[in-house]
Order: C-alpha cells, then sequence, then structure tokens
C-alpha cells in the first residue's frame, strides 16, 4: 500500500518523513530507493507519453525525495531538486518577467540578494529591498502609488541572519492583489515548522543542504509548488540551464530526510533554552530569538509557525580594549565544542560572526553572531558558550 493510499494528508509530518518516498510493497523488494545511475533511458522517444528520455530531465533516484518533500509542504505536487540552493533560487527567480519588479527582504540569504542586485544591475529586473518585518513598508512597495507593480514577493521568515519575521498570510494577500508570484525561502523552518503554501506563498524554497539533509555532507536545493504552470516552468529552467541534482545526493538527502522530525524537536527545545540562558548573560548586548517572549517576531511568529527554529542571534558586548567585532571573533576562537563554520541545520552546532562575508549587508551588526543549534547535549553546549564568554571578561 503506497503512502497515497494511506491519506498522507492525515498522517502526522513526523510519519511523513518516514514513510514517504518508499518504494513499492513487493516481496524480497528494498525498503529504501536504490541508487540510479544512468544518463539515459529505453524508451519510445516521445517524451510526452511519460518516458525519462535523458538524465537532465529525470532520474528515479530524485523521484522519492520529490515526492517526500511535495507532502512535507501540503503540495499537491512532487518538488522538483536542484544542484543547490542558489540553482533553486536561479530558477526561482526566471518567474519574474523580463524588466519586472522583486520585492526582497533587505536582510535574506546574501546569495538570493547577490543574485537579485546582479539581475538587476544587467537590467534584467527591478529590485526593491525592504525590512520584511515592516508590513506596510512591504505593502507600499508591492504596489506604489503611480509607480510599476511588484511582479514577484520574495519572503524569507525567519530572516537570515536577522530573524525579522514576515506576516505571511497578508504580504502573501497583498501581493496577488498586485498581480505578483509570491515565493518564501521556508530553509530555517522547514516544513515541520513552517508550511508557507497554506499561508498563501505560491513556490516554497529550500536549501536543502541545510536541515532537510542535515548533515553537512551534500549541497542541494528544492521548489516546490502546487500550480502546475509554475511547476512545469520551473522544471524546463531546470532542464534548459542544467541546474541538476546527482543521484547519490538525492539519495543522501531523502536518507538525511528520515530523521527530520527527531533532529528539529531536539534542535529546537535546545536552542529555546540556550537563547533564555544567553538573554541574561551579561556579555550579551542582545539577542534574536522568535520563541523569546520578549522578541519582536514572537506574537507573529506564533501564529504561523509550529515552533521557533533552531537558529539564534546574539549581539556581543565589546569586551575590554576590543571592538564589538573583535570581541565576536573572540569567542568564536575561544569556542571547543561548537563548529565555526558557515552554514546551519545539520546535527552539529556551528556559529559565525556573519558580518566576516563580505556578502552581507552592511545592516548586519559587526558584532552579531549566529548560531545553529545541533541536536548535542544542551549542558555541554552551553557550558562551552559560558567558557568562551567568560574569556571576554575584564
Amino acid at each position: 500500500m503506497s503512502l497515497s493510499e494511506l491519506h498522507a494528508a492525515s498522517l502526522s509530518p513526523e510519519t511523513v518523513v518516514v514513510a514517504a518516498g518508499r518504494p513499492p510493497r513487493e516481496r524480497d523488494e528494498p525498503v529504501n530507493p536504490p541508487i540510479v545511475l544512468s544518463s539515459t533511458y529505453f524508451g519510445t522517444g516521445q517524451l510526452g507519453d511519460g518516458d525519462r528520455g535523458y538524465g537532465r530531465y529525470s532520474n528515479p533516484t530524485w523521484d522519492p525525495f520529490e515526492e517526500a518533500l511535495g507532502q512535507l509542504e501540503g503540495a499537491t505536487l512532487p518538488g522538483l531538486l536542484y544542484a543547490s540552493g542558489l540553482a533553486a533560487v536561479s530558477s526561482a527567480l526566471s518567474l519574474v518577467p523580463a524588466g519586472g519588479v522583486v520585492v526582497m527582504p533587505s536582510h535574506s540569504y546574501a546569495g538570493s540578494l547577490v543574485m537579485a542586485t546582479e539581475l538587476a544591475e544587467k537590467g534584467f529586473l527591478e529590485l526593491r529591498t525592504v525590512d520584511i518585518s515592516d508590513t506596510d513598508a512591504v505593502m507600499e512597495l508591492l504596489a506604489p502609488e503611480g509607480g510599476k507593480a511588484a511582479s514577484m514577493l520574495w519572503l524569507e521568515s525567519p530572516t537570515n541572519p536577522m530573524l525579522g519575521i514576515a506576516d505571511i498570510r497578508a504580504l502573501a494577500t497583498a501581493a496577488h492583489q498586485a498581480g505578483a508570484i509570491v515565493v518564501t525561502d521556508n530553509t530555517f523552518s522547514t516544513p515541520l515548522v513552517q508550511q508557507p503554501l497554506s499561508l498563501g506563498s505560491d513556490v516554497v524554497l529550500h536549501s536543502v543542504t541545510k536541515y532537510l539533509a542535515g548533515h553537512s555532507d551534500v549541497v542541494l536545493g528544492a521548489l516546490v509548488t502546487s500550480d502546475p504552470q509554475l511547476r512545469e516552468a520551473l522544471l524546463h529552467h531546470r532542464i534548459i540551464h542544467g541546474g541538476i541534482a546527482g543521484p547519490f545526493e538525492a539519495w543522501l538527502a531523502l536518507r538525511g530526510l528520515r530523521t527530520l522530525a527527531l533532529r528539529i524537536d531536539r534542535s529546537q527545545a535546545s536552542a529555546a533554552l540556550l537563547a533564555e540562558r544567553l538573554s541574561h548573560h551579561p556579555r550579551i548586548e542582545s539577542i534574536r530569538f522568535p520563541g523569546l517572549s520578549t522578541d519582536p517576531g514572537h506574537e507573529r511568529a506564533k501564529s504561523q509557525m509550529k515552533g521557533f527554529g533552531s537558529i539564534l542571534c546574539i549581539q556581543v558586548s565589546p569586551a575590554s580594549g576590543l571592538s564589538g567585532a573583535d570581541s565576536a571573533d573572540k569567542l568564536v576562537r575561544a569556542l571547543q565544542l561548537w563548529l565555526p563554520a558557515t552554514s546551519l541545520g545539520g546535527v552539529e552546532s556551528l556559529i559565525e560572526r556573519r558580518r566576516r562575508h563580505a556578502a552581507e549587508p552592511l545592516s548586519v551588526p559587526e558584532n552579531l553572531v549566529r548560531l545553529s543549534v545541533g541536536i548535542e547535549n544542551v549542558e555541554d553546549l552551553w557550558a562551552d558558550l559560558e567558557q568562551a564568554l567568560d574569556t571576554l571578561e575584564g
């Protein structure tokens, strides 16, 4: 019996991550889908008849992951797997007509901002950036009085790295009234915490590299939509531009997806505890974590999320004789368990000062440190943070 026959929509997401994308139940067949290494397939040559045709069009190893992700996001269609998160970003931005307007968070994934900025500089689109948590400001840019209406609203909630929370429902409604497509980067939340399609988004984006695969060993991206025309346009872009996933990476991503619920439960709980403790630490200038009742996005996050994620950001108070940036760097260097590295969403806890990246917006504070909480024992994580913060005393 397939998952669809079990009425996948009635199952909890914790079950879907384990049960979706399995092979048919046949005697002596594997319970896991195999890796298919082939660049071409036998067929009639009539692609419209369902033939796979060629390896750039399709691979059986992609199918289970795409099926599972589509079901997790509540989509009526399978997702689309890409070679990287940025390949998925490129495909999503291809939906913007020539000269169209894109409204994007001023604080969002740097790769998305850089790509959109470069496309704007070449005249392919017009880019308008805004504090995505300021709903009125976003609405003004979507349909400015006497100005050109937006073609696409790009959402990210929580934002990277400032953890701003967008009112996805209200903004999606306003964007559609302006005639815009809504794309939401759901990497930080994952479909277990937030389902943007149910909030009005047209397309959901993931860096599969992060939480979905979860083990810091693959680079992949994905898009999900329930709109057949949008999916066809995105599939065409993937085929023509060649941003396809390797079969081994796709297999690893599905393998990682099986433990997503367990990893999210553990890392979210740990992040909440660490955020509470850090919020009272004298060496912390400020903290952003939507799970804190004092966070400006707390109530909005509660209304559209099933948790608060596993990312938190702190601004480190300047130590004696040091700038805020130097103090943040000293903190990171003093850690012994937390790993000083970019990326996020793996089983290991990662930490970094974000402005060390040249592409990070200048509005991100120099002393801001992003923490991606993993699945280690939370008391061990706290002890490491505490001893590192102690090095900033005096």
